[in-house]
């Protein structure tokens, strides 16, 4: 088992993360549990942790659909409603059992609860364990904008047991092995070297809890975003629109499939702002198409990128500001970002199939 001391709560990696739960749980003698899951945790997840957590035997059941179209208001209001049927007070926990979906929408919902309720975030996908759970960030969706509303808000505890991961389709694996490479990128060149040598026999928790803890470092450096923790962002701003785009379409991306061509396509742009050499550039994309296969996306429209980027919250006015790394393992913030560079981003980044 290991443990990561946060912002006012732990990180716990193992298969024994049960007893901590149930001992969360009983030291702070809530007054009602609830449990948000979507129809793939409440099947492969929930029978254990309940098995495993007896004081959650009697836990009222939230069940959601799957995917990306439950992060929405609508969803989140009919959380409220369903907390409110069933009397929850002050005292009552949010259990959050599922994936960066999950987290995001159940801290949302926890936070924002009569000015703020406890919520306990389990993640069961390798997304959700290398970021969505950590660092306190929730949000929703609104329309196509990708995490438009959202608080600040610690959760109690994380609680993270590789063994969920077993259950993942290869897809969603890569899916959030995208964010680990990206906090490799960012901040850790070492990590990267391993990653490019070792990634498919590394053991899954020491893979998290290097991500975990790096993350982690970030973040109780910076918990609010206002300065070195936007490095994170590295891959969001096109990715978030490239994602927000596909929603719903026949052409829909995974989170992580779409922050995977928003790295490559910034870190074009680290090389056009002369941050990145051409070598390493290179080696960038040969590493991420090699692991991930990632698809071209020339039937994208780039003005319909541009105007969803200038919603983005890392946008001021008219001018993007990107986080773009300035060699492997290490990344600046706020570098301005013109049209015209973000077309031929995009080019190069379809030339290259």
């Amino acid at each position: 088992m290991y443990l990561i001391k946060s912002n006012g709560y732990n990180v716990e990696i193992g298969t024994k993360i049960f007893k901590s739960i149930s001992s969360l749980i009983t030291k702070n003698k809530y007054s009602s549990h609830f449990i948000i899951c979507d129809e793939n945790t409440f099947q492969f997840c929930l029978p254990s942790l309940i098995h495993k957590c007896p004081n959650l035997r009697d836990a009222h059941i939230i069940e959601l659909e799957s995917g990306e179209a439950s992060k929405a208001i609508n969803i989140s209001t009919y959380v409220w409603e369903t907390l409110i049927e069933n009397k929850a007070d002050k005292n009552a926990v949010i259990i959050n059992l599922g994936g960066g979906v999950v987290s995001d929408l159940g801290g949302f919902c926890a936070s924002i609860y009569k000015r703020g309720i406890d919520f306990i975030n389990i993640p069961t996908t390798l997304l959700a364990m290398a970021d969505a759970s950590i660092g306190g960030k929730t949000g929703i969706n609104l329309s196509v904008l990708k995490n438009a509303l959202g608080t600040f808000s610690q959760p109690k505890g994380v609680f993270i047991n590789p063994d969920y991961l077993n259950t993942l389709p290869e897809q969603h694996y890569k899916n959030g092995l995208a964010e680990i490479f990206k906090i490799a990128l960012i901040c850790d060149k070492n990590f990267w070297n391993e990653l490019k040598n070792t990634v498919t026999k590394s053991s899954k928790e020491l893979l998290l809890l290097k991500s975990v803890t790096l993350k982690n470092k970030i973040v109780l450096k910076d918990p609010f975003d206002n300065g070195n923790r936007k490095i994170l962002n590295f891959g969001h701003t096109i990715g978030h629109a490239i994602e927000s785009i596909l929603l719903g379409t026949n052409n829909e991306l995974l989170h992580g499939e779409a922050i995977l061509i928003g790295m490559m396509v910034e870190s074009h742009l680290s090389f056009q702002k002369k941050l990145l050499s051409k070598k390493e550039l290179q080696e960038v994309f040969s590493l991420l198409k090699k692991v991930f296969e990632p698809q071209k996306i020339n039937e994208l429209n780039l003005t319909s990128i541009i105007e969803l980027m200038k919603n983005d919250k890392k946008s001021q006015g008219n001018k993007f500001q990107f986080a773009l790394i300035d060699k492997i393992g290490s990344c600046k913030f706020d570098v301005i970002i013109s049209d015209s560079q973000i077309k031929k981003a995009i080019d190069f980044y379809n030339s290259t199939f």
